[in-house]
């Protein structure tokens, strides 16, 4: 009767080997990467405006105190979570009418049916980390640029809006 006896080779070993050093480098990479872009002073403040127009709210006004209270957004940018980012201010943005009159001028007024169908529309400032890529803004690991989607979600909304504004540096 033969004994069926496995031994592990050199070969063996080294495959197990590159196995973890890949599972590690997965695992590892986005942390290890922004460490040392960090340690290096490759990341800088970088100030992301995101507008959000036309989203259906009870109370505007009561969401956007409660964006400055909460003073973070968890962001997600294409598909991708980001983690929190401070909300340096909530500006909110006034929905207006525009109309032309039989001699060609165009007036503007706000409009009323704010009032019987509010909805928010504000302007969200956010302040976070990211360095100047080739390819525009690196912001969490996704390069962002002005409208690109995004979404943000507070202790009780999500919303989402367009990049409008980006400003590397402080």
């Amino acid at each position: 009767m033969a004994e069926n006896s496995r031994r592990f080779s050199l070969v063996d070993a080294g495959a197990a080997a590159a196995v973890l050093l890949a599972a590690a480098g997965v695992i590892w990479s986005p942390k290890l990467s922004g460490a040392v872009a960090r340690a290096t002073g490759g990341l800088v403040p970088v100030t992301v405006m995101v507008d959000v127009r036309g989203v259906p709210v009870a109370d505007p006004a009561a969401l956007i105190n409660a964006a400055r209270e909460g003073g973070k957004v968890a962001i997600v940018i294409r598909n991708q979570p980001h983690g929190s980012v401070p909300v340096e201010q909530v500006i909110p943005l006034q929905r207006r009418l525009a109309a032309v009159l039989p001699d060609g001028k165009v007036v503007s007024a706000p409009d009323p049916n704010q009032d019987q169908f509010p909805s928010l529309d504000a302007r969200f400032v956010l302040r976070g980390e990211g360095r100047k890529g080739a390819d525009g803004v690196v912001f969490g690991n996704q390069n962002l640029k002005i409208g690109a989607p995004i979404e943000l979600e507070g202790t009780d909304f999500r919303v989402t809006g367009s990049v409008t504004g980006l400003k590397v540096g402080s």
